[in-house]
């Protein structure tokens, strides 16, 4: 599947990357010191340009100290400023050439600014972990920060040996020299910059369920003080996995990991194969499900199928939050059909002012754009049928896995699989700000397996 790229600069981050040219591999080598959180790196990238020459271009990286660069091994000029890092090569480099970049950085990573606060690198008491949507990537590496251009990512980090370090995808080796360890992760799926997720830690590391010859590997990484909530929290993840590769199609990495810090989060945060959660995501009683289905589901609308550019958020969260509402349905909670409901209520009761299909960069994390994205992909539902409708959203899984979509390429697709015209519908949730009336499943539900309670009491 070949990776769809924007035409120009994402309209809600205009300053963040360069579509002139797309990376199709980063090499990242680190050393960090979380006591005086240190960070020395080293990244190579390989990229091809795009359509026109390139006599210069940019990356993303904050206010680290350079150490040197290198383009296909020459020393280019180059100026770091406004966490903006332009270079000019020795020479142009030709309209569609693969070139490679050398950056060496070193400094003190902290948290980007954004419109909502500090995001990005971010040292915790004890350890540190990234947390990068929307724009907290280049808070600790050089990248195109640009939802659409993604690549695949080998992460070698070397830290003191009583820290444990967890990143997306498959750890090909963990070596311990003296008193550090060096830990190597490969991600060979295409993985857009913010999703490159770390956390560096004093953990435990667990496995979650049994996954059998062909399943998916699932582990957690947790405070040892946490490990009996963590136990009964998560114990339904592996069933979560089982319904969600049922309705969406395959899981779309080699493995998931999620990893719980002995701080508290405002909320879980995805990465690629990886998904981060609070000590106040804990509690033993199970409160914080909802989310755990959230985070696993965004794996596939969000990670694997990824947004253009930042525009079509509600592909992402409409759709993880509507996941929500299905393992509610089938692990014997309350239906969608009654959560849609209470998300109905909820939004009747709050401004009308939120358009669905381009929310503007201040509401894109509004929590009524969840809430309006999982009642949109309901009122699909409610209109398809669940046959064509979980058809289409296995479809949409599959046709798109690896790439980058747009809402006007979800729109053709659902229609291919509808048998009414759904540009009404689509119209009124996506297009325009006036809440449209609740939709309602009209035809009984088929009998299908349930994921009871894993333990007896758990009901």
């Amino acid at each position: 599947m070949t990776v769809q790229q924007t035409v120009g600069s994402d309209p809600y981050f205009p300053a963040n990357g360069d579509h002139r040219f797309r990376v199709h591999r980063y090499e990242l080598a680190l050393d960090y010191r979380p006591g005086p959180n240190r960070l020395s790196g080293s990244a190579r990238l390989n990229a091809i340009a795009g359509r026109g020459a390139l006599a210069e271009f940019q990356l993303n990286l904050a206010d680290f100290r350079i150490g040197r660069i290198r383009v296909d091994g020459k020393a280019p000029h180059y100026t770091h400023r406004g966490g903006k890092l332009r270079v000019r090569p020795a020479k142009p480099i030709r309209a569609g050439a693969a070139f490679t970049v050398e950056v060496h950085w070193a400094g003190n990573p902290k948290p980007v600014n954004s419109p909502w606060g500090g995001i990005g690198w971010e040292e915790l008491e004890d350890g540190a972990l990234v947390a990068s949507q929307p724009v907290g990537a280049p808070s600790w590496f050089p990248c195109n920060d640009r939802p659409a251009d993604k690549a695949s990512y080998q992460i070698s980090v070397t830290t003191p040996s009583a820290y444990v370090v967890v990143a997306g995808g498959r750890l090909l080796t963990r070596t311990t020299k003296a008193s550090t360890t060096t830990w190597v992760y490969e991600q060979a799926a295409p993985t857009s910059s913010y999703l490159v997720g770390l956390s560096i830690g004093k953990y435990q590391t667990v496995l979650l369920g049994d996954p059998g010859l062909g399943g998916v590997p699932q582990t957690g990484h947790l405070p040892a003080d946490l490990l009996a909530e963590f136990s009964r929290d998560f114990a339904r993840q592996p069933a979560m996995m089982e319904l969600f590769e049922e309705l969406f199609g395959p899981y779309p990495f080699g493995e998931y990991a999620v990893v719980v810090t002995e701080e508290e989060l405002d909320v879980p945060v995805e990465a690629q194969g990886l998904s981060l959660f609070g000590a106040n995501h804990v509690d033993g009683a199970r409160g914080s499900e909802r989310l755990i289905a959230h985070e696993l589901a965004h794996q596939w609308f969000g990670n694997s199928v990824s947004i253009a550019d930042w525009r079509h958020i509600w592909l992402n969260e409409g759709f993880a939050k509507y996941a929500e509402w299905l393992w509610s349905e089938r692990s014997g909670g309350r239906t969608a059909q009654q959560l849609a409901a209470v998300a109905h209520r909820k939004l009747a009761g709050r401004p009308q002012d939120l358009v669905l299909g381009d929310p503007g960069r201040k509401l894109m994390f509004d929590d009524r754009l969840y809430e309006r994205g999982g009642l949109t992909l309901h009122a699909v539902r409610c209109a398809m049928g669940d046959t064509a409708f979980f058809r289409m959203l296995r479809g949409w899984a599959a046709l798109h896995r690896g790439g980058a979509v747009s809402t006007a390429a979800f729109i053709a697709h659902a229609a291919r699989y509808a048998a009414e015209p759904l540009d009404d519908l689509f119209g009124a949730w996506l297009h325009t700000a006036k809440l449209p009336p609740l939709p309602v499943l009209t035809a009984p539900l088929p009998a299908r397996p349930s994921y009871p309670p894993t333990n007896a009491d758990s009901a």
